[in-house]
């Protein structure tokens, strides 16, 4: 009983039942589950319960889209953003979550990419980019969060463990009770990693949990050269990895494809993206380029966006457009990174001293990590 109260109890990274077991080991009064309740629906910590992480910036863009930042106890950041998404029955919020301090991946297109991977983030810190963006931002505006996409900074894949954790946290019934159906896991494509969210899906209470592929190229030759990760994972092993994935519904897989002007935008590169996703039922989405800081590239011009489009579409690819919200404060997709991390070798300014892997595979930065 000792040595469980002196490990802190943070209630975010728990499930229900976990928070019962781990506050009776720590001789804990009073009723955890009601307090586990509070904590998620009301805001209210339980006592000697340990919440470390706090938002320290909300950026308001056109009114609406909010970037919010969150300071973790060894002075990183993460950055979350909330997005309003219209529909004909109302406006429903969406959060985008983090489960990196910066990336690992190296996609030369992305922002967070330009930082390397700086860390994992724990369950309980993923989670509380929901709690925080529940009880401190989305409060004030009235609106709720109601969907959930692992598209902040970092690779889910590549933090799996604590990444299914803080699922099976949100999903929770006496917690947050974000409906499985309501979350989607984007991965630049770790077939492991998508093997392992597959054996989450097939558990009761997850069968429709949604996966998105962050394909954004037609072929081998340009995915490499625009994402590392395709070199160790080719777009042959992705498709086996996505025609294996266990299916419960009719829902179909996200392809998400970032349009970037003079890379992937030609009409023959819709054409093989198209005969490459012509055995896999999904959604086509394509995404107008979001130009990090110094980017090589510009946004693609509308034009163009439709030319593609019409042309998927023409090629009997269902698709759809993802809609540009947060640009111009770098709360896009693919912009979410803080610019003064990026490109150094240490962060000895904010009290540690951690090695920046940018553009390593994840196997390379762990190592490194290690070795510090």
């Amino acid at each position: 009983m000792g040595s469980s109260a002196a490990i802190p109890l943070r209630p975010l990274g728990l499930t229900s039942a976990q928070f019962v077991t781990r506050s009776r080991e720590a001789g804990r009064r009073g009723a955890p589950r009601d307090e586990y309740k509070a904590l998620f629906r009301q805001g209210i910590v339980p006592p000697g319960c340990e919440l470390t992480d706090h938002p320290v910036t909300a950026t308001l863009v056109e009114g609406e889209t909010s970037k919010f930042v969150l300071r973790h106890e060894d002075g990183l950041e993460t950055e979350s953003v909330l997005i309003p998404m219209p529909r004909a029955s109302g406006t429903t919020t969406t959060l985008c979550v983090s489960s990196q301090i910066g990336c690992a991946m190296g996609c030369r297109f992305c922002e967070t990419a330009q930082m390397g991977l700086l860390r994992n983030l724990r369950a309980d810190q993923i989670v509380h980019q929901w709690w925080a963006g529940t009880h401190r931002v989305e409060r004030a505006s009235g609106n709720t969060i109601k969907n959930i996409v692992f598209m902040g900074m970092g690779e889910p894949t590549d933090n799996i463990d604590e990444v299914i954790q803080a699922i099976r946290v949100l999903v929770d019934h006496d917690g947050a009770m974000v409906p499985a159906s309501n979350i989607s896991i984007s991965t630049v494509g770790n077939p492991d990693g998508i093997a392992k969210i597959g054996e989450l899906v097939r558990e009761n209470g997850f069968h429709r949990l949604n996966l998105a592929l962050s394909l954004n190229a037609p072929n081998d030759e340009i995915r490499s050269s625009i994402m590392p990760v395709n070199k160790a994972w080719p777009m042959a092993r992705l498709k086996d990895a996505l025609l294996a994935f266990p299916r419960f519904s009719q829902a179909a897989f996200c392809v998400e494809y970032v349009l970037i002007p003079g890379v992937n935008d030609a009409d023959a590169h819709c054409d093989e993206v198209c005969a490459f996703l012509r055995d896999i039922r999904c959604s086509l989405n394509v995404i107008p380029y979001n130009p990090r800081r110094n980017s090589p590239w510009p946004a693609p011009a509308e034009s163009d966006v439709e030319r593609f489009i019409a042309r998927a579409v023409a090629n009997g690819q269902f698709t759809k457009r993802r809609g540009t919200k947060g640009r111009d404060v770098m709360a896009a997709c693919g912009q979410l990174g803080n610019e003064k991390i990026r490109n150094r070798k240490l962060i000895s300014d904010v009290g540690i001293s951690t090695p920046v892997s940018l553009g390593m595979p994840p196997h390379a930065a762990r190592d490194a990590e290690k070795q510090a």
